[in-house]
This record gives C-alpha cells, sequence and structure tokens, in this order.
C-alpha cells in the first residue's frame, strides 16, 4: 500500500462457524488453532460475542496472541447500550464494557461498531448524548468508535453532521433493508458486505468483488466512491483513511472466500 493511502482491513465475522470447517478450514483442524488460521489468511476479523455480553480479559489477551502482528479485530458494542429508549442513560453500559479488558487486545484493537435495532429512530439531541458518552482515549490508547444504524431516518443531513461533529462514521451497508449511508466522516471507512450468496464459490461474482476492491482503494486513498449513496452534499477533506471491510450475513459459507479475493485485489 502506498504511504499516500490508508491501510485496508478486510475479513469476516468471527470464527467459530461449523460449516467452515472442510470448506475454508481443513479438515480435522482442531478448533483451538481456527482462530490463527483464519488470521493467517485475513487482516481481520469482527467480533460479535460482545455485543451479547461481557468477554474476560484472559480471552481478550489470549485472541491477542494468536494473531499476527497488524492483524486488527473489531468489537461490536454491547446491545445493553444501544438497545435502549434513552441513548443518554448509556454511560454505564460503554463504562463496564471497556472495563471487561478490551485493551488486553493491544494493538491489535480497532473500531467498536456500536449497532442499533431497525427500530430505532434518529432523534439528534439523544444520539448527540450517546456520542458523547464514547470515550476517545484510555489508558494511553486511542479509541474508534463506528455506528451503525437501521432505520430510513438517519437518511438525514443533520445526522451526518452530527457525526462529523463527533469524528465517528457510520457503516456503509451493503444489505437488502437497511439504509446505505457512504458519506465519509473521519479518518476511517467502515463497511459490512451483507449480499453475498453461498451459490458462488467466491461468496460475490468477479466484476463485484472488482468493484468493492476499486471502492476500498478509493477510500484508502482520501477519494469518495461515485457509485455509492450519499446523504450530504458537503465533501471531507481528501486525507488517506484506514478502511475496515468485513464480508458478511448472506452467503456465510462462502464469506471467507470472498474475504480473501478481495485481500488479493487490494494488495
Amino acid at each position: 500500500m502506498a504511504s499516500k493511502a490508508g491501510n485496508i482491513y478486510i475479513g469476516i465475522g468471527g470464527w467459530t462457524f461449523a460449516p467452515w470447517r472442510g470448506v475454508f478450514y481443513p479438515e480435522k483442524l482442531a478448533q483451538a488453532k481456527e482462530l490463527a488460521y483464519a488470521a493467517s489468511k485475513l487482516t481481520s476479523i469482527e467480533i460479535n460475542g460482545t455485543y451479547y455480553g461481557s468477554q474476560k480479559p484472559e480471552s481478550f489477551r489470549k485472541w491477542a496472541l494468536e494473531v499476527p502482528d497488524g492483524f486488527i479485530f473489531s468489537l461490536k458494542g454491547p446491545r445493553f447500550a444501544t438497545n435502549r429508549r434513552v441513548l443518554a442513560e448509556a454511560g454505564d453500559s460503554v463504562q463496564r464494557f471497556y472495563d471487561s479488558g478490551v485493551l488486553a487486545l493491544g494493538d491489535h484493537l480497532g473500531p467498536v461498531l456500536w449497532q442499533f435495532a431497525p427500530t430505532k429512530a434518529f432523534d439528534e439531541c439523544d444520539f448527540g448524548k450517546f456520542l458523547e458518552i464514547l470515550p476517545r482515549k484510555l489508558e494511553g490508547h486511542t479509541l474508534r468508535h463506528v455506528v451503525e444504524v437501521r432505520h430510513d431516518s438517519f437518511r438525514t443531513p443533520a445526522f451526518i453532521s452530527l457525526l462529523r461533529q463527533f469524528q465517528v462514521p457510520v457503516v456503509f451497508a451493503e444489505h437488502g433493508k437497511y439504509p446505505a449511508i457512504a458519506d465519509v466522516v473521519g479518518d476511517f471507512v467502515y463497511a459490512r458486505l451483507q449480499r453475498g450468496s453461498d451459490e458462488i464459490r467466491t461468496c460475490y461474482p468477479p466484476e463485484q468483488l472488482d468493484a468493492w476492491a476499486k471502492r476500498f482503494k478509493s477510500w484508502a486513498a482520501g477519494e469518495e466512491p461515485d457509485d455509492l449513496p450519499r446523504v450530504d452534499e458537503a465533501r471531507p477533506k481528501k486525507a488517506p483513511r484506514d478502511v475496515f471491510a468485513y464480508v458478511i450475513h448472506e452467503g456465510k459459507v462462502r464469506a471467507p472466500a470472498g474475504a480473501m479475493e478481495l485481500i488479493a485485489r487490494v494488495t
């Protein structure tokens, strides 16, 4: 990757999925070695388990030891913080999440994804209070946050303006139902590709993989793809950005193959 571009990290959601055994993972590979194997083929993994409950510091420490230098984990923030009527009251849940040992991932800690329910509508004041709660630094570590919203009311320039105020990006979700918002905010981009197919060996057809790789490179170079939907006309200053992209949800059996194809196209 040229020095004038950000890093591109590509992966999947989690690493424990029985149908991957014998398809992505070699036959007879011990389950305890699956993370190390996945990390040897991918450059990032989105951890979903943190959404449902707290993990232990020992788990984070163990995961960090099983992956190579430069490998990045993104984590889902706990649902207890995002699935509530009044987001301004999420402070204790956010604090407990960071107290659970997240920083034990060290240099392998990437963005935390705060995912909201499809029923959660945009309330500018309350959502702003939530963004205020998110810590920016902790024990010398700079923390990155990204939000995934799933209600059409977020498709408004007021939402993008709020995100820019706090320098918190919104997930670009390639999904059949949820809003696709490609406005660039902050120093990184986060994309979740959720329309793959298990009928295709590489999860996505080659022409779509080519198109996504081109978009990733554009984002990393500080540009914006001209073929994705944006909400606000204002354009951010051109600057290199890291890109985090996950092949996830649909076509899950073939998701690792899709991720590896994308990695090959951007390196």
